[in-house]
């Protein structure tokens, strides 16, 4: 993985010291919240509705075992002991003193850490496929890019204050695990004619206005990466929207411009922008291949080992092939039946990180979907792994399936919530652990967001929820049919909402109305969906006539 330069060193040791002072300043009452607002939000700090929050970044979701215990001592030391992993591959710290900010991001720059452009305006932390460098289907390991280009745009100055926040994600094999499809920016590695290269999309997003990204290049060399990327912020700088911040997203650009006026735009501007790259880029691009080559892989049998029911129940969801026959990529699920998805005790993170120190070759992994990977495991250790883990909760055999649900922190932490994501998540969990029937079901995705920003990526669910508030009740929508995938689809409101205490049933209803009509135990949710409409999920949700009638009258 990459590690600082002194470059870096010395840059993030220059922001810690000055966001001390805008600290002392706002403690004493030199600033005043308004002016120290902008100051702490370029250092990932926000103020939710209870205390701070302080969002650190985890480029690509790359992280070592080192960092890994450095965070489980920066959540005992100045936190309440846990961290809590989000859908950005990053991780926030929800209880934080103002005080005691400035030393956590000391301590973080002690592992090679940091908090800039978690926040605001500009180039947000660039994610990537959770099982990048060992995926079986893999064309391309996707993180030298994404390094080269956060390096790109770590305090780039023409880019530092966008019209809004902008996200890009990259994926190196055709199943594309990191949602290129709902980022302002997707790039997709493939291969043409012998050469590496991306399919480029623009304009994908979900919050109040989801959409698909479409594609603008079917082909970048990847020589061209920087000076495309360029291009296309270049142009998103000039045309977003600055009057209204619902508006200001590049896929309002390209819905109320057209895609055919932003590609010759996209494609003028780096006419002029591609000679201004020597070659530099490509120099380091060789370098960073060489830093985030595959570790020295031991052999081991290449045979899954057999064991208890608990293990091959694990086994069976929580490992996937690997692009070495005799390794496996574990997922640790951080969602226990009945917790909070995403979150992880300090002593969990110090599990973690000493298996993955002595049957991980070093290597952790933070997924999109909340959850910790352990991306190269020996087939033979898979046991052991297994063992590890179960001693500190971490078992949990339910990746992929209904239990593993992505939360956003609602109404509990956040702000801008309108209502509670994560009680619906456990009593949802817990429902599905009673009933003894997730893995019957299989794979299907399940995703709650407690306001229309949509941070947990509801839109692309088999299953999504949204809580909104009306007239002071918390209520739930469902949709159904979204797909996050190389097929990306956005799902489709059911009807009306359903109560905090009507949402549970009304998940159960929709999978065993799943159960009953799918093809065969290989048909997934979506396609079912696809198959047969919203129809007989409406009917199993509402009913019939005039009491389907009357509910649409009530909401």
């Amino acid at each position: 993985m990459y590690v600082y330069s002194d470059f870096d060193e010395d840059f993030v040791r220059a922001r810690i010291r000055a966001f001390r002072d805008q600290v002392a300043r706002r403690l004493d009452g030199r600033l005043t919240e308004d002016e120290f607002k902008p100051l702490r939000l370029m250092n990932g700090l926000y103020l939710q509705l209870h205390a701070y929050m302080l969002r650190v970044a985890i480029p690509y979701g790359t992280i070592s075992p080192r960092q890994m215990r450095e965070l489980a001592d920066i959540a005992e030391r100045w936190d309440r002991g846990y961290g809590h992993f989000t859908t950005r591959q990053n991780v926030q710290f929800n209880w934080p003193k103002l005080s005691d900010v400035p030393d956590m991001l000391e301590a973080l720059a002690d592992v090679g850490m940091h908090a800039i452009q978690t926040s605001g305006n500009c180039v947000r932390n660039v994610t990537t496929d959770h099982f990048a460098g060992a995926a079986a289907d893999e064309i391309a390991d996707p993180r030298p890019y994404a390094e080269l280009l956060r390096q790109w745009s770590t305090d780039h100055p023409e880019f530092q204050f966008l019209p809004r926040k902008f996200k890009i994600a990259i994926t190196g094999a055709p199943a594309d695990r990191a949602l290129t499809l709902a980022h302002d920016i997707g790039l997709r590695l493939t291969e043409r004619d012998g050469r590496i290269g991306f399919v480029v999309s623009i304009g994908g997003g979900l919050g109040r206005t989801p959409m698909v990204g479409r594609v603008i290049r079917d082909f970048l060399p990847r020589a061209d990466l920087l000076p495309y990327v360029e291009a296309i912020l270049g142009v998103y700088n000039q045309l977003g929207r600055r009057d209204n911040k619902y508006k200001a997203r590049i896929k309002i650009a390209v819905h109320e411009i057209g895609l055919e006026r932003i590609r010759d735009l996209v494609e003028r501007r780096f006419a002029t922008v591609r000679p201004e790259f020597s070659g530099n880029d490509q120099i380091l691009l060789e370098r960073l291949e060489r830093e985030f080559a595959a570790p020295a892989f031991r052999p081991s049998i290449q045979a899954l080992p057999d064991g208890s029911p608990a293990f091959r129940s694990w086994l069976d969801t929580n490992v996937s092939a690997h692009r070495r026959a005799d390794h496996a990529i574990v997922t640790v699920s951080l969602k226990a039946h009945g917790q909070t998805p995403g979150d992880a005790t300090a002593g969990q993170m110090r599990v973690i990180a000493d298996l993955a120190e002595r049957y991980g070759y070093d290597n952790i992994r933070i997924s999109h979907e909340q959850n910790v990977i352990l991306p190269h495991v020996r087939k033979a250790d898979l046991r052991a792994v297994f063992e590890g883990l179960a001693a500190s909760g971490l078992a949990t055999a339910n990746a992929g399936l209904v239990s593993d649900i992505i939360a956003c922190p609602g109404m509990d932490y956040c702000a801008l919530a309108t209502a509670r994501s994560i009680p619906v998540a456990q009593a949802i969990a817990r429902r599905f652990e009673e009933l003894r029937l997730e893995h019957e079901v299989g794979p299907l995705r399940l995703n709650i967001s407690g306001c229309i920003n949509a941070c947990g990526q509801h839109h692309v669910a088999d299953i999504g929820i949204l809580g909104l508030e009306r007239a002071g009740v918390e209520t739930y929508q469902i949709t159904l049919g979204g797909d996050p995938a190389a097929g990306a689809a956005i799902g489709r409101r059911t009807g009306p909402g359903f109560g905090a205490d009507e949402i549970v049933d009304a998940v159960e209803r929709i999978v065993r109305t799943y159960l009953d009509l799918r093809a065969d135990a290989e048909e997934r949710l979506a396609e079912t969906f696809r198959r047969l409409g919203l129809a007989p999920f409406q009917a199993a949700l509402y009913g019939q006539g005039d009491k389907a009638e009357g509910r649409n009258d009530a909401a």
